[in-house]
């Protein structure tokens, strides 16, 4: 068969099949389902090879999904993903060379696109699973518990205390403390107690009890749950914990063909760099879904993770994603 002869149905399904076997779950599912809405798309405008594909085929497509009222982080994802399809076909040699340049990738601010990012609950589920088992009191364990479960912010879990935390009661308490340091970002409407299931109080309590927790007290006499060697920990020693809790090679198989006993990104300070570890507002934003698709109310999550309805469901709700 002529390869130019595909319908963009055959060539979209026989691209997702291709990078199946290279991809994770999730990567798979978001090739599928963004390419299937191009194909039905061609379908209805009576497109029925890919020889058919110009530039204006594209423009026409992503005028179509701008006015979809999309975020401008999907769209881009969209397009992104259309124009690895586009390159593909070429390799095969269904379309003519260079015409995967004229699918346009829109630019998105950076705060868009960092907040459409976010870990996806199948991964949680295998690194919460994977310490559980290996490093069940270890800080970064913990520290994934708690933001995984309560979906709070950075600086709401820098200033938790060990006095914050209830364990016979299963709850910690989220305090306004501006005096000495820890703010919450909502001020005194961000305090509040948050229950907590018992694989985290579990967690903790193995934690606490541990030589991994280090009695530690702030300049203000204060006692973090989570110290640093110096007393409070720092926003970026939070955000490089979470980078280093998130790495793939820690459950599995590295996704990037890497050797992780001489990966640099395996190292401290660099792990932040790996494509797949996860900052603490992506751990958050993939609570927030995860807690949502559970069936948790939404008015229930934004109590939990001191988030407006409105807001959550604009920002953080990335079901399907």
């Amino acid at each position: 068969m002529n390869p130019a002869e595909l319908s963009p149905r055959d060539a979209w399904q026989r691209y997702v099949d291709r990078r199946r076997p290279e991809s994770t779950e999730h990567s798979a599912r978001s090739y599928y389902y963004s390419l299937k809405l191009f194909a039905e798309w061609c379908e209805d405008n009576q497109i029925e090879s890919v020889s058919d594909f110009t530039g204006w085929t594209f423009e026409s497509y992503e005028t179509k999904r701008s006015g979809d009222d999309l975020a401008p982080i999907t769209l881009r994802r969209e397009m992104q993903t259309l124009k690895q399809f586009v390159e593909y076909l070429e390799r095969i040699e269904a379309v003519e060379q260079g015409l995967s340049e004229k699918v346009h990738v829109p630019n998105v601010d950076p705060e868009d696109e960092s907040s459409d990012t976010k870990l996806p609950s199948d991964q949680a589920t295998a690194l919460l699973q994977h310490y559980r088992q290996t490093e069940p009191a270890s800080r970064r364990h913990a520290v994934l518990e708690v933001l995984w479960h309560v979906g709070c912010r950075l600086g709401a879990l820098r200033g938790l205390d060990v006095r914050d935390y209830y364990p016979e009661e299963q709850y910690l308490e989220f305090h306004h403390r501006p005096e000495t340091d820890t703010p919450l970002k909502n001020k005194m409407d961000g305090a509040r107690p948050v229950a907590l299931p018992d694989p985290v109080v579990e967690t903790l309590d193995r934690y606490l009890d541990s030589s991994n927790y280090w009695e530690k007290y702030d300049d203000h006499g204060r006692q973090p749950l989570f110290p640093s060697r110096q007393g409070r920990p720092g926003h970026n020693t939070v955000r490089t914990i979470c980078y280093e809790a998130t790495l793939p090679c820690n459950y599995t198989e590295c996704p990037h063909d890497r050797d992780p006993e001489s990966c640099e990104w395996t190292k401290r300070n660099q792990s932040s760099k790996c494509p797949s570890s996860r900052s603490p507002h992506q751990i958050r934003t993939g609570s927030i879904t995860w807690q949502l698709d559970s069936g948790i109310p939404p008015e229930v999550v934004s109590a939990r993770a001191n988030v407006g309805v409105q807001t959550l469901r604009k920002h953080y709700d990335k079901a399907g994603a």
